[in-house]
């Protein structure tokens, strides 16, 4: 991927660029969800534009560390781009025939919060939290898995029910694990500091 990145330097493409097309993208496949749910075969889509958010997100970060791209902004950028590609790829599962809204709703409010869990841990503890068992790829991989299963004719049921429940657990763990690494790395900071 770097020969690539080179040359979005070298065209002037910045990384808040990349980071702006990567939420675009995502709000567009969330659009085409809502307004044609009934239509499976677009879910056939969703690994393609997942697997190119994760990519453009490399790209982004890629751009920013060996460019000298860094910024606040992209900061900000790349927090409410996560949050806003989770969202409007997700929430729209609420309305596939068959599949349970009361369960996907509490999924992407958790993601959000998870998220923002992380994010507190620089306010904390001065370090951005990643911690899982349920972070952003992993939310990829398995909304994929599923978008792919219901495009091809997979009926939802139980089986569904049964993994939006995993996966409420999960986010629920990794909110606490988020919280729990941000106030152990402030007390490790508080040790050390104090030892000197």
């Amino acid at each position: 991927m770097s020969p690539l990145v080179k040359q979005l330097a070298k065209q002037g493409i910045t990384a808040n660029q990349i980071t702006t097309s990567a939420a675009v993208l995502s709000v567009l496949m969330g659009i085409a969800i809502v307004l044609w749910h009934c239509q499976r075969w677009l879910l056939l889509l969703m690994p393609l534009v997942l697997f190119m958010r994760i990519a453009l997100n490399a790209i982004d970060g890629m751009l920013a560390r060996d460019y000298n791209q860094k910024t606040s902004l992209g900061t900000i950028l790349n927090e409410l781009g996560d949050v806003i590609s989770d969202t409007a790829l997700y929430l729209p599962f609420a309305l596939i025939p068959g599949v349970s809204s009361i369960l996907v709703v509490p999924i992407v409010l958790l993601s959000i919060i998870s998220e923002m869990t992380g994010v507190l841990g620089v306010t904390v503890s001065g370090k951005r939290q990643y911690q899982g068992p349920m972070g952003k790829s992993d939310r990829a991989f398995l909304f994929g898995i599923i978008a792919l299963l219901l495009g091809l004719g997979l009926t939802a049921g139980k089986w569904l029910d049964y993994i939006w429940i995993t996966t409420i657990l999960l986010l629920f763990s990794t909110i606490i694990n988020r919280a729990y690494s941000s106030l152990k790395e402030l007390e490790y900071h508080g040790l050390d500091e104090a030892s000197n």
